[in-house]
C-alpha cells in the first residue's frame, strides 16, 4: 500500500478516536444529555454555531463550559441581559496617546466575541440591536467597526443558549438570526436515574476536573475531512426535495399547506448534508446514510419552518411538519 495512504489512515483514525474520548470526558461532569452532547460535537465537526433551549437549571451552560474545557481552545462566556449593548460584544475604540510623540490615536479594544469558543448565555435576554452584533462575525468570521474589519481565529464558534420565549423578559430571536445557527438543539428534562444521579453527584464533595483532548488545529482538520466524506447523488436529491416540501408554494403536502407560513431556505439542505457528514465521520463512517439525514433534520429545520399562526393555536410546530415530511418523503438510495 502507498505510504502517503497510509500516512493518511493513521492520521484519520488518530483523530477520530478522539471523539469518543471527548464524550467520555464531557461526561464526568454532564449526567445523561448524550443527544444533545452528540448535536454539540456534531456542530464543532461541521463548523456551524449552535442554538440551545431549555428551562433554567438543565445545564445547558455547564455543558458548554465543558466541552470548551475538554478542547484546548480559547473561551469567552458573554452574559446577555437587557441593558447590554453591540460594543460590550464586539469591542470598542479608545483615546490612547503616543508618550514619544505626544499624538493621539484611536485603538480598538477586542470585545470578548474574539474568541474561539464564545458562550452567548441566555441570548434572548436581550433586545435585538444586542443580538445583532453577532450576526457578522457568525457569518462572515470577521467583525468591522469604524470602517476596518477584524478577522476572527478559527476555528470559531458561537454556542448560544435561551429560555423558552414563553417566560417573561425575553426577546424572541429574529428568524434572520435564528437562520445563522447550524443546529436549534432542544434539551428536556432528565429522566429519573438521571435526576437521581444529577443530585448524588451535584451534591457532594467531588469536583471532577476535565482534561483537554483535543486541540483547535485538529478540530480544524476534522472539519476538513467532514467535507470529504461522500453522499450519494441519491441522498443530495432527497435533501433538496425534503427542504423543497417545507415550503407552501412547492410541496405537494397538505399538512404543510395548512400549517406552514415560510418554508426552509437553500440554508437548511447545505445544513443538512454538512451535518449528516459530520455524525458519519463521528461514527467513523465515510459515507452518508438516509438515517444520517433523518437523525440531523429536526435540528436543522426547527428553526427554518414557521408555522402559521392557527398552527400556534392548535399546538403544531415545526418538528410536528418535519415528522410529517420525513414519513411521508421516499427516497430510492442504491
Amino acid at each position: 500500500m502507498d505510504k502517503q495512504l497510509v500516512a493518511a489512515e493513521q492520521e484519520i483514525k488518530k483523530l477520530t478516536d478522539k471523539l469518543p474520548l471527548l464524550k467520555k470526558e464531557i461526561g464526568k461532569v454532564i449526567v445523561g444529555q448524550e443527544e444533545t452532547i452528540e448535536h454539540m460535537l456534531i456542530t464543532f465537526l461541521a463548523g456551524g454555531h449552535a442554538l440551545l433551549e431549555g428551562v433554567p437549571g438543565l445545564a445547558k451552560t455547564l455543558l458548554i463550559k465543558t466541552i470548551s474545557q475538554a478542547i484546548d481552545l480559547k473561551f469567552n462566556r458573554i452574559q446577555f441581559t437587557p441593558d447590554l449593548m453591540p460594543s460590550d460584544i464586539v469591542g470598542t475604540e479608545i483615546l490612547e496617546e503616543d508618550h514619544t510623540t505626544g499624538k493621539k490615536f484611536f485603538k480598538f479594544n477586542k470585545g470578548p466575541i474574539f474568541a474561539n469558543i464564545v458562550l452567548a448565555d441566555e441570548i434572548n435576554r436581550t433586545p435585538p440591536k444586542t443580538q445583532a452584533a453577532l450576526l457578522e462575525a457568525m457569518q462572515e468570521f470577521e467583525v468591522t467597526y469604524s470602517g476596518k474589519t477584524y478577522e476572527m481565529d478559527r476555528p470559531f464558534f458561537i454556542l448560544a443558549t435561551q429560555n423558552p420565549i414563553e417566560q417573561s423578559g425575553t426577546f424572541p430571536l429574529p428568524e434572520a438570526q435564528q437562520d445563522r445557527f447550524l443546529f436549534y438543539i432542544k434539551i428536556g428534562y432528565p429522566t429519573a436515574k438521571e435526576e437521581k444521579n444529577i443530585l448524588k453527584n451535584t451534591t457532594g464533595t467531588h469536583r471532577p476536573k476535565v482534561e483537554k483532548i483535543i486541540s483547535g488545529p485538529e478540530i480544524i482538520r476534522l472539519q476538513e475531512l467532514v467535507r470529504e466524506v461522500h453522499i450519494s447523488d441519491d441522498l443530495i436529491g432527497y435533501v433538496s426535495d425534503l427542504v423543497r416540501a417545507t415550503r407552501p408554494e412547492t410541496t405537494n403536502s397538505d399538512f404543510v399547506k395548512q400549517w406552514v407560513g415560510w418554508g426552509a431556505g437553500p440554508r437548511a439542505g447545505q445544513a443538512m448534508i454538512l451535518t449528516a457528514k459530520a455524525r458519519a465521520l463521528q461514527e467513523g463512517r465515510f459515507s452518508v446514510t438516509l438515517e444520517d439525514l433523518k437523525h440531523v433534520a429536526f435540528p436543522v429545520l426547527r428553526h427554518r419552518v414557521i408555522v402559521n399562526f392557527r398552527a400556534e393555536a392548535e399546538g403544531i410546530d415545526s418538528d410536528a411538519v418535519t415528522k410529517e415530511l420525513l414519513e411521508k418523503s421516499k427516497v430510492n438510495v442504491k
